[in-house]
């Protein structure tokens, strides 16, 4: 029903911004990580989910829309609802979250609050397929001054790989924690997944 929330900032708290359009105060809940991202931000544009219960309507907000459509797909897991996607994802990223389902990482989704062995398991058979198709833009995982990227990727280029191949195979790495990684071991550790 909404698509985005286009406004200022009138309150803010780690849980939920208010954001206030044209003089219309909506409240937004939001995981740690937008709230990493607007925190000093006197307007915003959060990209949103409108949930419908019997009781009550809820508005979820997020800073980029891969959030959102992650979180969406998280609820459609059966036992996940939106509270709990919402703390999937502000125990992590939006790139880590989606490494962690594509490699089948059970324990990382398990140090998540309210994650069990089970919820897990479902999470990563309901999901794996999916996450792929979510295009990750390299900009979410690595900062716009991050040289050895931009080497370590036209170096697979020159090697022969496509370029979104070997994009894709690089974000992984930097989304796993290899973002201060040397030309070498990157093209090195992407070498290991193409």
């Amino acid at each position: 029903m909404y698509a985005y929330l286009d406004g200022r900032i009138t309150g803010i708290n780690p849980a939920f911004v208010i954001i206030d359009c044209n003089g219309v105060g909506y409240e937004v809940n939001i995981s740690l990580n937008t709230f990493a991202a607007i925190k000093d931000m006197e307007r915003v544009k959060l990209y949103t989910h409108l949930d419908v219960k019997e009781d009550a309507h809820v508005l979820y907000g997020f800073w980029e829309v891969e959030e959102r459509t992650i979180f969406r797909q998280l609820i459609s897991v059966a036992g996940i609802g939106p509270n709990t996607a919402r703390m999937i994802l502000s125990a992590m990223t939006t790139a880590e979250l989606i490494t962690a389902i594509a490699t089948g990482n059970e324990n990382r989704l398990k140090q998540v609050k309210g994650i069990g062995a089970k919820s897990a398991q479902r999470i990563l058979i309901e999901l794996k397929d999916k996450v792929s198709k979510i295009p990750i833009q390299s900009s979410l995982l690595t900062p716009s001054n991050n040289r050895n990227y931009e080497e370590a990727l036209s170096g697979l280029v020159i090697l022969g790989f496509s370029k979104p191949m070997a994009a894709k195979a690089l974000d992984r790495i930097v989304a796993s924690g290899g973002q201060n990684l040397s030309v070498e071991a990157l093209i090195k550790e992407a070498l290991k997944v193409l």
